[in-house]
């Protein structure tokens, strides 16, 4: 079955190659350049799917770090938190 599909698109590469050695110079470029355009549009969906992984860990670290400086401490007053480093040190009179 590997083999019959191998052969399959070898033979389709095959006759893609042929047709693009028959029709005219301009049609030739232009498809290359169509043909250009789908594989780096392939290649950035690959690359895009191979970081997404990552790139959500990351961003699940930073959340929880995130949550645990907000955790620690400080006042919250209301929805905003307001860290004891934010204070003025007094000034002495």
């Amino acid at each position: 079955m590997i083999e019959k599909s191998f052969a399959g698109v070898v033979l389709a590469i095959c006759v893609i190659l042929l047709l693009r050695m028959v029709i005219g110079e301009r049609r030739r470029q232009r498809l290359d350049r169509v043909a250009l355009r789908i594989w780096w549009a392939c290649r950035r969906r690959a690359s895009a799917v191979w970081h997404w992984w990552p790139t959500r860990r990351k961003a699940a670290r930073a959340t929880d770090e995130a949550i645990r400086r907000a955790r620690g401490d400080g006042q919250w007053d209301g929805n905003v938190y307001r860290p004891k480093s934010f204070r003025r040190p007094r000034k002495p009179h």
